[in-house]
């Protein structure tokens, strides 16, 4: 079935590019040291634990912290949206997660997101937008790719990229530094020879642009991720028709969340910023491309 094959070739696609993406960490770190101490080794450990460390730090950040920046509003008890509370409440049941929390933000753009780096701390957040612009089972196919991403710990992968985004960040920037002084100094000896001077070369090339690579790698995690929900939600669903709709819907909005920003866009259903960046520099996969998948299931 298609819909089955789509998700086992979205969780290898990402399974490939996070490995791939640990391994360029750990080859910076090592980039890192070797043109300091001329020793690769320490630098893969300097990486490796800054990347763990770092990473232990962002999933400490609780889901209160994404929706205030939101100005998402808690719903409490199934009075206060029936259909909401009832439509998240029947979804992490199929899906066979606690129920997320549920909140509602006030802002006319349709959009959706979720947060919580486990099922357990698992939060959904709906715009009002939404719920005025989509019919029920339009609202449910959203709900459920949102489902979906906490059930496949979506959020906590992506915070374990954007960590070791920050770990690279920090590691070309001194890393940067250490060849400008370096590169100066062995202009002035007489020891140089060609092979140090294409590992350094390597060294300097790594280290300079290692921070566009590592969030290339990102942002390709985070549109694969959109794919594999799409598809788990149609999954929950039996309904990829209705999710197709509502995305359409959706991008056809060209008004922003007022309330996201470039740190919480790539949490939302859709981009929330409504950029016109495509393929390698957004953080959504394009919505045609998406739709297309939807309605081969």
């Amino acid at each position: 079935m298609v819909l089955y094959k789509q998700i086992e070739r979205n969780k290898r696609q990402t399974v490939f590019i996070v490995t791939g993406f640990i391994l360029f960490v750990l080859a910076v770190g090592a980039a890192f040291t070797y043109i300091q101490m001329g020793d690769y080794i320490s630098g893969m450990v300097i990486a490796g634990l800054l990347g763990g460390g770092y990473t232990f730090i962002m999933l400490l950040s609780s889901t209160n912290v994404v929706m205030k920046m939101n100005h998402a509003k808690e719903i409490k008890q199934a009075q206060d949206h029936p259909f909401l509370w009832h439509t998240v409440e029947a979804l992490a049941l199929a899906a066979r997660i606690p129920t997320p929390k549920v909140y509602i933000i006030k802002d006319p753009s349709p959009n959706a997101f979720a947060t919580g780096t486990s099922p357990k701390k698992g939060a959904v957040a709906v715009t009002t937008g939404l719920l005025d612009t989509l019919n029920r089972e339009e609202l449910e196919g959203v709900i459920a790719h949102e489902i979906a991403h906490i059930r496949n710990y979506d959020i906590r992968l992506a915070t374990i990229a954007i960590a070791l985004v920050s770990v690279v960040a920090i590691l070309s920037d001194l890393g940067s530094r250490i060849l400008y002084y370096s590169g100066r100094r062995r202009n002035h000896g007489n020891n140089n020879n060609n092979q140090s001077a294409i590992i350094f070369v390597v060294a300097f090339v790594l280290i300079i642009f290692a921070p566009i690579v590592a969030t290339l790698i990102r942002l390709a995690i985070s549109r694969n991720r959109e794919f594999l929900a799409d598809a788990s939600a149609a999954e929950l669903t039996r309904n990829p028709g209705a999710l197709a709709s509502a995305l359409s819907k959706i991008t056809s909005v060209n008004t922003p969340v007022k309330e996201a920003s470039t740190t919480s866009a790539p949490l939302y259903f859709s981009d929330p910023l409504k950029k016109k960046a495509r393929n390698l520099f957004s953080t959504h996969p394009r919505p045609e491309e998406r739709i297309r998948r939807l309605d081969q299931m």
